[in-house]
């Protein structure tokens, strides 16, 4: 737990190479995102062991330091803080060597990298599962870094570099999407209890007024993440929401105000980002000022009302009833799919171009019904991880490195886990999966018997995702979605316990008591390894 994030931002700044070498500064809901000038300046193994660096990630576009929910945000203020004044500390901040322990040695706790979008195109096989006793938690952190750099070039394809900016132009939403679905869910019980009646509609109004306006936001961000004018992208992207619009005609058919939503303004921002580059590229400098906006805005503008809203439209339909036709009608199987192949559509880096289909539909229909089933991946890797420290009795370092991932892992932030203890392991890791299967098949078939489980907003999951959560009535549905989490728990564990690690682990290479070499491996007979 971080006590102090000025004495953090303090600690993380010159193991990253100084204020000289952090190029930007950005945080989602759980990792401080730096671009830096030179890599090769940081110091990857010092800043995991700041206390509270759950881990590092280098994502190609930018290097991720993972702090957890709620924390990330006031140490990337100070951190924000100390650049804006040249990198220097008050007395009260730590100086550089403050946060090792007494004995000289980096504190805190060591895990692996991360959950998202930067982890390594990996499938584990059975030759990369090892005996766990001979194993610490920092070899597991080794050996996790060293399959993300095994496999970073491969995570350097033109398809994971146009994810990433999609992921860029959505993350920074995430916060308010969080914040109005919250406020949504209250004026949802509210209304249904029929409790505060003159309070209800101004709850619905402030809960509503963001997914309204969300395309103008979707807009400024994709220009700005394009390279355009942000306030040039928001104006063509506001085309799509704007009431007038329901006078203009495409295809024979009228326009709605928000047909095609944030795809729509996504298409729409990066059509005007193209446009005005070809403008300013080509028009002197008394004429740009005037031109160059005026013909981004026309240009950009009528073919967003005549091809791109119509077409953004039928996708968004299409996207919404494939949804609803995937869980009412294969809930379970599609379920069990789903869970059980999220973490490696994550380590894969695919699962950022679920983000704007989850916005739409949010957009459509008040929630997604997908990200409820996909939770349960996180379900099946707290049960994995529960079973290794059960098992792994006498492996102290990484028993104590679950504990102190295990409840970020409940409430959804699963890096540590994944990296410090199931990846490096190997079986673990498709154990997990089993769990994640399990637990979104039972979320699957209760869509199939017709209740149905959705999120409100995006980012939080675990036990987190339960003030979100929307669908048949809050109490059936948080039902429905804790019992898919007890299922993801229960499986994960026994698939880890029974089938994950080999015969024999989580004995002591040694008699704990007499420091002799355990009976399996004193000469002559050995004894049937017991089970």
């Amino acid at each position: 737990m971080i006590k102090d994030p000025h004495a953090t931002a303090a600690a993380l700044l010159p193991l990253v190479g100084g204020p000289a070498n952090v190029t930007s500064v950005a945080h989602c809901m759980t990792r401080l995102r730096l671009g830096l000038a030179d890599r090769s300046r940081v110091d990857d193994e010092a800043l995991r062991a700041v206390p509270g660096v759950l881990g590092v990630v280098e994502d190609g576009a930018s290097y991720q330091v993972v702090l957890g929910p709620g924390v990330v945000g006031r140490v990337t203020a100070a951190f924000e803080a100390l650049l804006a004044a040249g990198g220097t500390r008050t007395a009260d901040d730590r100086a550089d060597g403050d946060w090792r322990n007494g004995d000289g040695e980096a504190g805190g706790k060591t895990a692996g990298a991360d959950d998202a979008s930067v982890t390594p195109a990996v499938t584990p096989a059975a030759d990369t599962t090892v005996a766990p006793a001979a194993d610490t938690a920092d070899a597991l952190a080794r050996r996790g870094a060293e399959l993300k750099a095994r496999q970073k070039a491969r995570n350097a394809t033109p398809l994971k570099t146009a994810l990433r900016r999609v992921a860029d132009i959505f993350v920074p939403l995430i916060p308010a999407l969080i914040g109005c679905g919250i406020v949504a869910g209250i004026a949802g019980l509210l209304t249904n209890l029929r409790w505060l009646p003159g309070l209800t509609p101004a709850l619905t109004a402030l809960s509503s007024a963001f997914m309204a306006l969300i395309a103008v936001f979707v807009g400024h961000n994709t220009a700005r993440e394009f390279g355009g004018t942000p306030v040039l992208g928001g104006a063509v992207a506001a085309v799509v929401v704007y009431p007038g619009v329901a006078k203009v005609t495409a295809f024979g058919t009228a326009l709605a105000p928000g047909q095609g939503g944030v795809l729509g303004a996504l298409a729409a921002a990066v059509l005007g980002t193209y446009v005005e580059k070809w403008c300013r590229a080509r028009l002197p400098g008394t004429l740009d000022v005037l031109l160059t906006p005026t013909l981004t805005v026309v240009v950009s503008g009528l073919l967003t009302l005549y091809v791109l809203m119509y077409a953004a439209g039928e996708v968004a339909t299409a996207i919404g009833t494939a949804a609803d036709w995937l869980l009412t009608t294969t809930g379970a199987l599609a379920g069990l799919i789903l869970g059980g192949l999220f973490l490696p559509l994550v380590m894969l880096g695919l699962h950022q171009a679920l983000i704007p289909i989850h916005t739409t539909l949010i957009e459509q229909q008040g929630h997604t019904v997908l990200l409820p089933v996909l939770a349960m991946a996180g379900a099946g890797q707290v049960g994995a991880a529960a079973a290794v420290y059960v098992r792994l009795r006498h492996d102290t370092s990484l028993r104590t490195t679950i504990r102190s991932a295990l409840p970020a892992g409940l409430l959804g932030v699963g890096e540590p886990l994944i990296y410090g203890v199931s990846l490096p392991l190997g079986r673990p890791f498709l154990t997990a999966c089993v769990g994640g299967a399990a637990g979104g098949a039972f979320v699957g078939l209760f869509a199939m018997l017709g209740t149905e489980v959705g999120a409100t907003a995006i980012g939080p999951s675990g036990w987190a995702l339960f003030p979100l959560l929307a669908g048949g009535g809050w109490a059936v549905t948080a039902g429905v979605y804790g019992g898919g989490l007890l299922t993801g728990y229960a499986v994960g564990f026994l698939a880890t316990y029974f089938f994950g690690l080999p015969d024999g682990a989580g004995r002591p290479v040694c008699d704990p008591e007499k420091h002799e070499p355990r009976p399996a491996d004193r000469p002559g007979p050995r004894p049937a390894s017991p089970r």
